[in-house]
């Protein structure tokens, strides 16, 4: 019964996913696929704990996942989300068990502008992504089955960028690892907005305003105006892995190897490119996530201190 909820969870947020902002029973869908996710997790009894960080008055929501085999303080990845990502993705894709099996545990959020925080609570991204990120390093620091000094910070996609722009300005962070670069996502803007053509979702103009908070795309490109790296990656002092394909379509290459090449001051920085011949050549690695997972899942646990084979 378990899987087979876990199976209907995941074609309702798909569904729920693809459908304009404001569709007439996209929130009543919404609902119904986190009641389901949560019933799924909870029959098939999953390595997966809801939990909710105190947040502006409101929350931003998480799942936990514990690391195995591990007795006392484990360390942990934050993973965050990209765009039109949620938490419930993220763990789908498979990191978090991949990390537990390797002595780390896991705590995928919906940040602003994403999952629950956009849809249930109306917190908007911001570029400045350290503020939310500060906060969740101020609760996993209150709990006593987190190693405080050993919590990472991972970003797919837009997390691209607010990853490595949180661990610039949030040093408690002990490492940082971005699955598919995002250093100037205000250019991919300004070059998406010229072609007006292949867009990564449907609506997804009217999609960016509601996740930025924008009355309209033209302040909506005045706001992304920010979301850049150009003058921030020399602050991190910490590991830094930096992912991307080789053939992404919706990010070039270039601006993967432009935040490796500002990593300055990191003492281990990687920039690892998937090839057609490993796979994962796509955005994100989503055309061959598994791949990719493992190798971070393996990085991750090399400088958190978890173990590999």
């Amino acid at each position: 019964a378990g899987e087979k909820y876990n199976r209907a969870a995941t074609y309702y947020l798909t569904c729920e996913r693809l459908q304009a902002h404001g569709a007439a029973g996209r929130a009543e869908l919404y609902q119904r696929f986190l009641q389901t996710f949560k019933r799924g997790i909870e029959l098939s009894r999953e390595n997966c704990e809801r939990v909710e960080i105190p947040y502006e008055g409101k929350h931003i929501s998480g799942l936990l996942v514990r690391a195995e085999g591990v007795n006392g303080p484990a360390p942990l990845l934050v993973q965050v989300n990209g765009l039109d990502s949620t938490k419930e993705m993220k763990y789908r894709v498979g990191l978090p068990a991949w990390l537990a099996r390797r002595g780390v545990s896991s705590l995928i959020i919906d940040q602003p502008g994403t999952g629950e925080a956009l849809r249930l609570h109306n917190l908007i991204a911001r570029y400045d992504s350290e503020h939310w990120a500060s906060r969740v390093v101020d609760w996993l620091e209150t709990r006593c089955d987190v190693d405080h000094k050993r919590i990472g910070l991972e970003g797919v996609s837009l997390g691209g960028y607010y990853c490595p722009r949180a661990v610039a300005f949030e040093p408690r962070f002990a490492c940082g690892v971005v699955w598919g670069a995002n250093h100037d996502w205000r250019d991919v803007q300004k070059r998406r907005l010229e072609k007006e053509g292949s867009f990564p979702v449907p609506h997804y103009w009217s999609h960016v305003c509601w996740v930025w908070g924008a009355k309209d795309v033209e302040e909506f490109m005045t706001i992304a105006e920010n979301v850049h790296l150009d003058g921030v990656l020399d602050r991190i002092k910490v590991p830094f892995l930096v992912t991307h394909g080789e053939k992404d379509s919706q990010i070039p290459l270039k601006w993967a190897q432009r935040t490796y090449e500002q990593l300055v001051n990191s003492p281990k920085r990687e920039l690892k490119i998937f090839t057609e011949r490993e796979g994962g050549v796509q955005h994100s690695s989503f055309d061959n996530s598994i791949n990719a997972g493992q190798y971070i899942a393996d990085w991750v646990a090399e400088n958190l201190g978890g173990h590999t084979a």
